[in-house]
């Protein structure tokens, strides 16, 4: 999968693009934005511009069903295409803002270019179905160990890819403020259950993946082709009502704790875009069951993980006041993931469940080993035992009003340019009276 469009020297005649943190040349991913008071449209990113791609199709310089599937308002025929039909398409979007495009072609895709600062992102696909994993083991080891110290994963965790059907319909893009939650909630303390605002909200650092193939219902993905249905990645804040989820999930697990919102990063990054980061499945430890059959496939063992470096950064109100810098709580890697992107699509579909292009994925908390890497305050704070001070000398266990969250992503190999996600940005507000 690496081609040309990797080369670490290759240059665009969009100025912004060379050397951009998020969107040189080498990344190309796909959105949907929309001008002041105009439609959503399909585009691609290009350094702090962004390709409209309707406006290039009109312009004669893409054409095909593939342009014409990027360009729509909603990326469900773009993610259906395929790794043939993505690959055909990203080596026309490179060409085209190549610095070796002649200079007649930059002169017309110039006039096809919008500042992405003037526009709005949007979530950039109809999202049918949303499915949150658990595959973030040492999260699932950090909240056991507050439970069962003794043994904190559940007999199934390194068996099958634990997961729930989420909501859809709350999912938003980044930027879009998260209104705190009312609900139930009980205090060891408490001799019964009161209504009202969430007490300990929360974040999870989490990674998103696009569905893109599909399968009828009844026909289960084989593991050796599981990862053909993969078509994009996004970062994912899975907002997370702790105290609500204690009282609700027994014993059907998280509800309305979770389903207030979820926060994506609006673009599309490509496995092809990915294709320089990918990496081996890190070993099980010893002692760890080898995944089963359905589960195992060589080839996603050897290149089915991901080199990524995703990190969480905090922006109190006192701070922004100040002028301060948003202060980093974890850096953690994809490569924590103890099962593969192409392992959940095998297991979600295992039983006949059929996905569609545009169902969504989380992969459950990133965290790391050590606690500069814990992917959500749940872990830093251990359930609210303990206080994390910030460079301002403020104090917090769970997320207070006016709290800005904000999620990032790099992946860096030698030897290739260094790529990004865009942020997913989330300021919490108050709970609305009931």
């Amino acid at each position: 999968m690496i081609d040309h469009t990797h080369d670490p020297a290759a240059t665009s005649w969009v100025a912004s693009a060379n050397g951009h943190t998020d969107f040189p040349l080498q990344n190309l991913p796909h959105g949907v934005f929309s001008r002041p008071g105009g439609a959503p449209s399909g585009g691609v990113a290009i350094g702090d511009k962004i390709l409209d791609l309707a406006a290039a199709l009109a312009a004669g310089l893409l054409d095909g069903q593939e342009a014409e599937a990027a360009a729509a308002p909603r990326l469900n025929g773009f993610l259906a295409l395929g790794a043939v039909g993505r690959t055909v398409l990203r080596h026309r979007v490179f060409a085209l803002l190549s610095v070796d495009a002649a200079v007649v072609v930059q002169s017309r895709a110039a006039a096809c270019l919008v500042d992405a600062a003037d526009c709005a992102l949007h979530v950039p696909a109809a999202i049918g179905d949303y499915t949150d994993f658990f595959s973030g083991i040492h999260h699932a080891m950090n909240g056991g160990k507050l439970l069962r110290p003794d043994n904190p994963l559940m007999p199934n965790y390194k068996y099958v890819p634990v997961a729930y059907h989420g909501r859809a319909s709350s999912i938003r893009p980044s930027g879009t403020d998260v209104r705190r939650p009312n609900g139930q909630r009980k205090r060891p303390d408490e001799a019964a259950p009161s209504f009202g605002p969430c007490r300990n909200l929360d974040y999870e650092m989490e990674f998103g993946i696009w569905i893109g193939g599909a399968n009828a219902l009844g026909e289960p993905v084989p593991i050796e082709q599981a990862g053909d249905h993969i078509a994009g990645f996004c970062l994912l804040n899975d907002w997370s009502a702790r105290d609500i989820q204690a009282w609700e999930s027994a014993p059907l697990g998280p509800f309305l704790a979770k389903s207030f919102q979820t926060s994506i990063s609006p673009w599309i990054v490509t496995p092809e875009a990915l294709a320089p980061f990918r990496i081996p499945q890190p070993p099980r430890p010893n002692g760890d069951p080898a995944p089963l059959p359905h589960l195992h496939a060589a080839h996603d063992q050897a290149a089915g993980a991901l080199d990524i470096a995703v990190t969480v950064h905090i922006l109190t109100p006192r701070m922004r006041e100040a002028g301060l810098p948003p202060h980093r709580l974890s850096r953690a890697n994809t490569s924590d993931l103890y099962w593969t992107v192409a392992q959940m699509v095998a297991h979600h579909t295992s039983n006949g469940c059929n996905l569609s292009p545009g169902d969504l994925f989380g992969s459950g908390t990133i965290s790391a080993v050590e606690d500069t890497g814990w992917g959500s305050l749940q872990e830093l704070s251990l359930a609210g035992r303990r206080e994390l001070t910030l460079p301002n000398g403020e104090t917090r266990m769970f997320l207070a009003d006016g709290d800005e969250i904000t999620f990032r992503a790099q992946a860096a190999r030698p030897g290739y340019a260094s790529i990004g996600f865009g942020p997913c940005r989330g300021t919490v507000w108050p709970a609305r009276a009931i």
